[in-house]
Order: structure tokens, then sequence, then C-alpha cells
């Protein structure tokens, strides 16, 4: 990367254009920085692939932006009025967003950091960025099962919406949200539902108004569960569950597979820039005060900031990610030169 730029520097660069980056962006914009948002995929993309009937834990307020009203029919957002009030956040904020742009290759330090990137149409740029925030989630690729059978048709490892399993037998695999969801929607359209989950209950981060429904469904025997048990192989018409305890085995009658267990980070261009990534916490290093990782110039915002345990930030908390980092940036730029 050592052609002319294709634009004149920004301020910041941020990578991902989810709420939590458009949250820098909202941020840098009210404190004069010139930004640039760049996304593989569209506006707010982990909120499209959710299921679309899905309602969010949080109450509006508290995924507001820059103090922008976040105003719901009802007391939880879903997730068509978050696409909206983030969207309007963006044009609010007259964000510069680069959709379906993503960044292929970061080199360079601060101050002069330089990014290629790359649009659908294949055309490649050059941009210049004083400063980088990594903002790019932790929904890079699923958590697999790793068990034979699972590149199969019938294996899914999201949920949108449960209307194509109507009279099909379908084991839903996880304990969370995602999964205890999924499995009331598909009963409630007629799909003949199995849980499957390692543990012996439910994740504790399970909405609480929503046990009570799951529970009953379980013990009136209309939801079939498997506690203590993983797949151990997927087959065409069944799939084939072993005892976590005892390694016993049973096979299920199966027509579809919905694997829910969860989704990772791939932290390819924190490595290209060099920041170090704790292999079991998948932590990026930073500062949590300024959010900034040992390489000079560089942060980190929103889920990423969380590794593995992505329930542990979300946009409640990352929202503030944003504003942190360009106080951060805004004190380094006006403190006095010690030379």
């Amino acid at each position: 990367m050592n052609a002319k730029p294709d634009s004149p520097p920004v301020d910041l660069a941020i990578i991902g254009a989810g709420p939590c980056g458009i949250a820098a962006g909202a941020a840098a914009r009210k404190a004069g920085l010139r930004s640039v948002l760049f996304d593989r995929g569209p506006l707010c993309s982990s909120l499209v692939d959710y299921p679309y009937y899905m309602s969010f834990f949080s109450t509006p307020e508290k995924l507001e932006l820059e103090g922008l009203p976040f105003v719901t029919a009802e007391k939880n957002p879903t997730r068509r009025e978050a696409l909206i009030y983030y969207r309007r956040v963006a044009e609010f904020f007259d964000l510069d967003v680069r959709q379906y742009e993503g960044v292929q290759a970061i080199s360079g330090r601060e101050g002069e950091f330089r990014l290629e990137t790359r649009d659908m149409a294949g055309r490649v740029r050059e941009w210049v960025a004083r400063r980088i925030v990594m903002a790019t989630g932790g929904f890079h690729g699923p958590n697999l099962l790793g068990v034979p059978g699972e590149d199969l048709a019938k294996v899914r490892h999201h949920y949108r919406e449960p209307y194509p399993y109507w009279r099909q037998e379908v084991v839903v695999v996880g304990g969370g949200n995602s999964a205890v969801e999924a499995a009331l929607e598909l009963f409630r359209t007629g799909a003949d539902v199995t849980l499957v989950h390692f543990e012996e209950d439910f994740d504790p981060g399970v909405k609480p108004w929503v046990l009570p429904d799951i529970r009953n469904r379980i013990e009136n025997g209309e939801i079939a569960v498997h506690w203590g048990h993983r797949v151990a192989r997927i087959e065409p018409s069944s799939v084939v569950i072993r005892s976590v305890k005892t390694g016993e085995v049973r096979t299920l009658s199966n027509d579809w597979v919905l694997a829910l267990t969860g989704w990772k980070a791939e932290p390819i261009l924190l490595h290209q820039v060099g920041v170090p990534v704790d292999p079991h916490t998948g932590v990026p290093s930073h500062d949590p005060e300024t959010m900034e990782t040992p390489v000079p110039g560089v942060f980190i915002a929103g889920v990423l900031a969380a590794g593995h345990d992505a329930n542990r930030i979300f946009i409640e908390n990352g929202r503030w990610h944003g504003g942190a980092i360009v106080e951060a940036i805004r004190e380094r730029v006006e403190a006095p030169s010690s030379e």
C-alpha cells in the first residue's frame, strides 16, 4: 500500500458500522473530528441478521446514542425499530458510512495509518487515517459444533422466522435467548421441537419474562429437552446426541438442526496491526478507560472488547466507548508538547 491515497486523511477510521461504530462516529462528529465508517455489509448488519420479530432486552433509553431520543411503541424496542433508529442517527450526524466496503489490510502507525478497502464491485481503494477504531463486533462466524454432518444442508447456524419449519422435526441446540425464543416460535408455528443443551438448565442470561413460558412448554411435554447432552453426529434424517456425564448415545428423528450456539469474532485486522489478543478469553489488550490498545492510535469499541463472552458487552454499555475514545484523542491532541 504505497500508492497515493484516494481521499484526504481522516481523523478517525471506524471499522464496523454497527450501533457502537455509529456511536463512535457521532461522538467524533460532535468533537469536530472527521471520520469515515467502513463495513463489509450494510449499516447495522448484525441487527439485520437478527430474527425478524425479535425484541430487545433493554429499554429504548438504554440504547440511545448521543442524546437522540429513541421512541418505541412498546416497552422494549423491536429489531425493526432499532434499525430505523440507528439509520436516523447516522443521517442526523451526516456520517460518512461506506457500506459493503470491507477493510482488507492496515499498515502504518499513529498519524498515518493506511487502509486498503474493497467494495462489492471489487474496486480497491486506499485511505489514510490518523487513528483507527475497531468496532467489528463478535459475529463474524458461528461457534461450530465440530461434528460429522454439520455441513449438511439441513443445518442452520442462524434463525430468522419459524414458518419454513411447520410440521418439521427440529432440533434446537443451545440454552440461551436465541435458542429459547426460536424454540417457542417454532412450537407455536406447528414444528416438533427438541432442545439439546450441554448444561443442566438454561443459560443465566435468558430473559426472565420468557423463562416461565419455555418451562411450562417443557413441563407440558410440548417441547422436548435433553439436558446435559451434546450433538455427536448429524445424519440426513436423524441426530445422534451423547450424554455429557455417562457418554450414552441416543438417536433422534430429525428434519432440521438449528445450532444456535453463539458467534465469535475474527481478530484478523487486530493481528495485522500488532494488537495482542488473549488466546483464552479472546479479549484484545486495551485500556478500559480509553479503549486504546497497546498499539498507539488503535482503539476498540463495542462487543469486540468482550472477546468470547459476547454477553458481557452489548449496545447498552458499548455505546459509551465512542465518547471515551474521542475524549482520549482530544486530550492527546490538546496536550502541550513536551519538546
